[in-house]
């Protein structure tokens, strides 16, 4: 399974990357979209919307079932991907490339709060059984 060390996760499938300028840019997990299958839609969050943590923002929609992304931690949207709007068949090429949205945190520091990778396998291993 790919999961990149150098991210952070949620519980409910969601990576996290910290960029140079302090913003986040999030995506949904390799391991939801291998649970979902062949994506189908995408909608993301407006830019300018304020998010608290774990509030639902967006929603990605495959061929199997629509499910709701939420967010890691509390921030404003600064940024949406319109590719993968247009073609959301590229979250299932490259889930870690193909990012949705991206914040500015409200809390920096609140990252820390969100699991690395070891921490994520462990999960999926868990929800697997």
């Amino acid at each position: 399974m790919n999961i990149p060390t150098d991210l952070k996760y949620t519980p409910s499938h969601e990576w996290v990357r910290v960029e140079a300028d302090g913003t986040l840019t999030v995506g949904i997990t390799h391991h939801a979209q291998d649970l979902l299958g062949d994506m189908v839609f995408v909608e993301n969050p407006a830019v300018g919307r304020v998010l608290t943590r774990g509030e639902e923002c967006a929603v990605v929609e495959s061929v199997k079932a629509a499910s709701d992304v939420y967010a890691p931690i509390a921030g404003e949207v600064v940024a949406t991907n319109g590719d993968v709007e247009s073609s959301p068949e590229a979250i299932n090429q490259d889930a870690y490339a193909a990012w949705m949205f991206k914040l500015k945190p409200a809390d920096a520091g609140s990252v820390g709060e969100l699991l690395d990778a070891a921490a994520y396998q462990k999960l999926v291993a868990s929800e697997a059984h």
